[in-house]
């Protein structure tokens, strides 16, 4: 039996682009330019699909769908858009819409999308979506394809309770994306704790995270609680997970498979209650090749993985960027200034290796120091001048360790200018220096510790206590030849 296609876009050659592309994959297609038209199909019980665009000029399909919904919920409803922004995709999403497709669209991905939607009918929930308004600052801003992707994917996460891990550079703004899957999910209502383990001492970790009683360990004069109890009922953000020590690591593994957690220091099973998602800058998979990084526990948090590009690699975001930062600081007082087009074409050639926070961190500075209305080419190119400066030049070859640290310094500070990093930065870099040496020399030597420590320079207890000290896990192989 032939499924009857529901079509509404004011676009006369869109409607007949779609018509002809499912027309001949055998669906009977009834177009229309409105929305009044389209309602009294749907009222009428009419139509197997509904696809329509967003905006019409009788009205907004988002206003009518919860209607749509609640009058027929198992009619599948795909919207389109050119708005292509991140709160389109979560609009579609809470007002019931089986799938949102940024214009301009692939022919064969509707195709796809509506085969799967009508397949999926009779499993679809009846379950109705709360229609909110969106909030006037969007928590993510760009409409390139990449951006595009990840809305879509978030999208569709909101209403689950899914591990997520968020990779991506620094700068290119893995927080916001936690809490936006906070904010619009179905733990709005609970907590949103943050810890980034690269700011908290290594031996304090676990304490942080689980809590300890009383007594635990010097200094514990009262009990305190940890992360995990502070997020009950809302969603754990685990920022720059590839900074936890191994000890921790084990920990966390036990409470994903069990869903439960003790305090340091305690007897008594928590039950957890949480949604976590974590998020890192690092190559996990090379950490766990040296020992650094627990296999199974990637496995736990990589559940749905989510790749944050670059902004070099979303050049076309730049200039939404830009008035999104500018609006931000004309809220918080600024003067209402503009960018020349010229200017905004020099950023997107400029190669941002801090990211999003770099950008914005200039926006607002142009913002703030220079009193034109309009920010011209020359002064943008004197800023970024400048921070080429700042950056530590890297040669083409290999970069030895001296200039990979000064650049790990400058991209750390960079990151929180303009403040200053937290305290304990020293021995964070050395932390970051010292475990992986010794993961790999343990690594050279067969994970034999004496030869290790002969190769390192190390006294064999000294090695045995870094090796404790970094939680590395050491991996007895096969006697190395030669």
């Amino acid at each position: 039996m032939s499924h009857t296609v529901l079509l509404a876009d004011d676009d006369a050659a869109i409607r007949m682009v779609l018509n002809q592309a499912l027309t001949r994959a055998g669906y009977e297609v009834r177009p229309t330019g409105n929305m009044s038209t389209m309602w009294n199909w749907v009222s009428r019980g009419e139509g197997d699909l509904l696809i329509t665009d967003v905006s019409m000029p009788d009205g907004n399909a988002f206003d009518i769908m919860p209607k749509i919904k609640k009058l027929r919920p198992d009619l599948p409803m795909v919207v389109m858009s050119a708005q292509n922004t991140f709160m389109t995709a979560i609009r579609a999403n809470e007002v019931g819409a089986y799938e949102y497709l940024p214009k301009p669209f692939d022919i064969a991905e509707v195709l796809s999308v509506v085969a799967r939607a009508l397949a999926d009918v009779k499993k679809s929930s009846t379950s109705e979506k709360k229609a909110e308004e969106p909030g006037e600052t969007m928590p993510l801003v760009g409409r390139s394809p990449a951006m595009q992707d990840i809305y879509r994917a978030l999208a569709r996460l909101m209403q689950t309770d899914l591990t997520v891990m968020i990779t991506g550079e620094s700068g290119t703004g893995k927080e916001l994306v936690a809490r936006a899957l906070h904010n619009f999910g179905k733990r709005r209502n609970g907590p949103f704790v943050a810890i980034n383990m690269a700011a908290i001492p290594r031996d304090l970790i676990e304490a942080e995270l689980f809590g300890h009683e009383k007594g635990a360990f010097t200094g514990a004069t009262a009990r305190s609680s940890g992360r995990f109890e502070q997020a009950e009922g809302g969603t754990l953000f685990l920022d720059e997970i590839g900074d936890m020590p191994m000890d921790a690591q084990t920990r966390l593994l036990r409470v994903l498979q069990e869903g439960e957690y003790t305090m340091v220091g305690g007897r008594t099973p928590i039950k957890a209650n949480v949604r976590i998602v974590a998020a890192t800058h690092r190559d996990l998979s090379q950490m766990i090749r040296q020992g650094l990084f627990r296999e199974d526990l990637y496995y736990r948090l990589n559940v749905v993985p989510i790749r944050l590009p670059p902004l070099r690699e979303r050049s076309d975001d730049i200039n939404d960027l830009v008035q999104h930062f500018l609006r931000a600081a004309h809220r918080e007082g600024e003067p209402v200034k503009t960018i020349s087009p010229e200017a905004i074409r020099l950023m997107q050639n400029y190669s941002w290796p801090g990211n999003v926070r770099e950008l914005e961190n200039l926006v607002r500075r142009l913002a703030a120091l220079y009193a034109d209305e309009n920010i011209s080419l020359e002064i943008v190119q004197s800023e970024l001048n400048l921070a080429d400066r700042r950056q530590v030049p890297v040669t083409s070859g290999s970069m030895d360790v001296s200039t990979a640290v000064e650049t790990h310094v400058a991209q750390v500070l960079r990151e929180y200018e303009p403040n200053l990093p937290p305290a304990g930065l020293y021995q964070r870099v050395i932390d970051k220096v010292e475990a992986p040496l010794i993961a790999m020399a343990l690594n050279a030597c067969g994970g034999n510790q004496i030869r290790a420590a002969d190769l390192l320079g190390l006294n064999r207890n000294t090695l045995r206590k870094k090796i404790r000290a970094h939680s590395i896990e050491i991996i007895k192989q096969s006697r190395r030849q030669g």
